[in-house]
């Protein structure tokens, strides 16, 4: 037991982030296994950093424990996410978002690409099922997902693997399950009244609105091929859409009639600054709208989510959802994930 740590520890040097995160274990199962986590850190070198290498070293049997349970996920023949293998017959979640209308494949644990294909979607949750479809389901080395239902604590550490049996990184539990509302823009203000359709009166710059090539002064027809009856129509109706949604516009610009196709932007992104936008770095485009999730700090690149997250067990807790900010991963808890899971499989299997 010892040489295979199932807890993560406090050593001297590690940064004030993980000491304070250490601070928060005062539950009685922290309180009980204190002296044996004291015995087993005398035992250690020293570990400078949460990140360090020598983190890392610990961690990877985590790690590893879940490998045969990862997928990469492709579309358009690039790596758009990560999956997590939820049944025995070649059923995996991922995020629903960063999938396209370009065909779908996935790199399973033992290394094969396989094709897939979308069985079931939840929108609310930004979840799709994949069905793994291919020769040979027996080489490619799946293990279902086992999800722990029991919320972790706000301050313990959190460990997100990869799928070749590393750890992407190590992070802590700031913030416990809560709901997160979405906030999709399309990136334009109205003229007010009922005026019938609905005319534009400012496109804001760097918006989907913008890149779609919306005008000041377009009149808005439809949207998804919905007629627009004024400004409140207009807005109600683009309320409905998540960010990362791409809506379809109809629209007259003086005597044509133009189709247009754009995405839905999350709001935060659309008033950042400049500077904001540096330092928060990538994010996924759909980062808003979630029944519940857990907020940690991992830093992930937005095609790491996905994949399961683990707590210091090894025990799968949820899966990523969304890179929100430099700091901020969102994660759906295992509570939801096997609630969607049960009726994404059933609805999946009565096609």
């Amino acid at each position: 037991m010892d040489n295979h740590p199932r807890m993560l520890m406090k050593r001297q040097g590690w940064t004030s982030a993980v000491a304070t995160a250490l601070l928060c274990f005062t539950s009685s199962q922290a309180m009980a296994q204190e002296s044996w986590l004291h015995r087993w850190a005398s035992r250690q070198p020293e570990i400078e950093s949460r990140d360090g290498a020598e983190m890392m070293r610990l961690i990877q049997p985590l790690s590893e424990s879940v490998e045969q349970s990862i997928i990469q996920v492709f579309s358009g023949g690039r790596i758009v996410a990560m999956g997590t293998i939820v049944s025995e017959d070649g059923y995996a979640i991922t995020k629903f978002s960063e999938l396209s209308a370009a065909p779908i494949s996935v790199r399973v644990p033992s290394g094969k690409k396989v094709p897939a294909r979308v069985s079931a979607v939840r929108p609310a949750n930004d979840l799709a099922l994949l069905k793994l479809e291919g020769s040979e389901p027996d080489t490619w080395d799946i293990r279902p997902a086992n999800f722990e239902t029991s919320e972790p604590q706000t301050g313990s550490f959190v460990i997100t693997p990869d799928n070749d049996g590393n750890s992407i990184g190590i992070g802590t539990l700031g913030v416990g399950a809560r709901h997160v509302g979405h906030r999709g823009r399309l990136g334009v203000t109205f003229y007010d009244g009922a005026t019938e359709p609905p005319i534009v009166q400012r496109v804001v710059p760097s918006s989907g609105a913008f890149d779609a090539g919306l005008q000041d002064g377009d009149k808005i027809l439809r949207i998804n091929g919905e007629q627009m009856q004024g400004s409140r129509s207009a807005i109600s109706t683009l309320g409905r859409f998540y960010p990362g949604e791409v809506v379809e516009l109809l629209i007259l610009r003086g005597d044509d009639t133009i189709e247009l196709a754009a995405r839905m932007r999350d709001q935060a992104i659309l008033m950042e600054s400049k500077n904001d936008a540096k330092v928060n770095g990538p994010r996924n485009a759909r980062l808003s709208g979630f029944d519940q999730v857990i907020q940690h700090d991992t830093v992930l690149a937005p095609n790491q989510c996905g994949g399961p997250i683990l707590d210091s067990e090894g025990d799968v807790i949820g899966i990523n959802i969304a890179r929100a900010g430099r700091v901020v991963t969102y994660a759906l808890p295992s509570a939801l994930i096997n609630a969607e899971i049960v009726s994404m499989l059933n609805e999946a299997r009565r096609q």
